[in-house]
């Protein structure tokens, strides 16, 4: 296949080897966010006078256009040749491959992407602006509590908003929720974790009873009275989910760090004079940090069904800015006559968490040496 054919189709090369996934994946995200250019062509103008949400909407679909086209020109098929005989570089390595057997998580893996994805391109991908409730709200564009349609993939509200848009939108408060509260917990936990394993004695002692104290409040409980006693906003949601998480990546980098700071790796770099810190950071969190990255993966999908929960008792993120937990507290009043309201965003809720678990599961069995095929094998 000519190069100038495999620009205009990054992933063609690819799924001609035998590539289906990978090939697939990139010829379909190729073809998609062109065929989504061209249909909001009209709207790069307002985004790029829009804010910041607007640009990380344009750079988003540059980086990723980029990035398909990079990929399909300089790696294919792995241990295969293509139609030009040539042969291919896989891109990936043992990890990836181990990974990829489980084919549950790599579907797992494409979900979560796809919904991240979704979120970063939102002002493009929605149809209609998330808090936007037509001035006559009648039939047609402005009906209230309109069912799925042509016009509103999922409906409208009983303030004639747009379901589907405002699940765009709530994907990125709802998603980006998980993954920054989640980065704070175990930054802070893995920190911890670490001292704790590594100094033990009163050091340990002092750290495992906090932690221990953390734990022993209800996770909730403690996270309505947070965000209760100080004025809501989605700052303070991120900072209270991450306070209250970090005791359990503690407690797993704790484990982790005890065991291998036994081992002869440990003893040596102690012997040549290395500081603490150094054996810390540089020889025993490495080795320590497959069970924080699936505990992470796992986390991210409990962080979301918690803010959900705050939200749909009131606590979460403050309206009118849309989130799914908040989406489905909306629809609660209209489950008989308006069934969609609330449905909807509550799939999108299971559907992350499940791909999110398979990801995490994908992980551990990569990740782990004793099942004869992790990154280390």
């Amino acid at each position: 296949m000519s190069r100038v054919l495999r620009i205009l189709t990054p992933g063609l090369h690819q799924l001609l080897g035998g590539e289906w996934l990978a090939g697939g994946t990139a010829l379909t995200l190729w073809v998609g966010l062109l065929g989504l250019s061209l249909v909001r062509i009209q709207r790069f103008g307002t985004l790029a006078t829009g804010g910041v949400e607007g640009w990380v909407a344009i750079l988003t679909l540059v980086l990723v256009l980029g990035g398909v086209l990079g990929w399909s020109l300089h790696y294919g098929s792995p241990g295969r040749s293509g139609p030009d005989g040539k042969a291919r570089v896989s891109a990936g390595g043992p990890l990836w491959v181990s990974f990829r057997r489980n084919r549950m998580a790599v579907a797992g893996l494409w979900l979560v992407s796809a919904f991240y994805l979704a979120a970063l391109l939102a002002p493009l991908l929605a149809p209609f602006d998330p808090a936007f409730q037509p001035a006559f709200v009648g039939v047609g564009e402005g009906a209230r509590l309109a069912p799925p349609s042509t016009l509103h993939l999922m409906g409208t509200d009983q303030f004639s908003r747009d379901i589907f848009s405002r699940i765009l939108f709530g994907a990125r408060i709802s998603l980006s929720i998980g993954f920054l509260a989640v980065g704070i917990s175990v930054t802070i936990g893995t920190v911890l974790g670490a001292v704790a394993g590594y100094l033990g004695g009163w050091v340990d002692g002092v750290v495992m009873r906090f932690v221990d104290m953390v734990m022993a409040f209800p996770r909730l409980v403690l996270l309505i009275v947070l965000v209760g006693v100080f004025p809501s906003s989605i700052f303070l949601i991120i900072v209270a989910l991450a306070l209250t998480q970090w005791p359990f990546t503690t407690r797993v980098v704790r484990g982790e760090v005890l065991s291998l700071k036994e081992r002869e790796f440990a003893e040596a770099a102690k012997a040549l004079g290395f500081s603490r810190t150094r054996i810390v950071f540089r020889h025993l969190l490495p080795n320590a940090m497959a069970p924080v990255i699936v505990a992470a993966t796992l986390g991210i999908g409990n962080t979301i069904i918690l803010e959900a929960g705050l939200s749909f008792l009131g606590q979460g993120v403050p309206h009118p800015t849309p989130s799914w937990g908040a989406m489905v507290a909306d629809g609660r009043d209209h489950l008989m006559d308006a069934w969609w309201i609330a449905t909807f965003p509550g799939l999108a809720i299971v559907v992350v968490f499940l791909a999110l678990t398979l990801v995490g599961d994908g992980l551990r069995d990569a990740l782990d040496p004793r099942q004869g095929k992790g990154a280390g094998v």
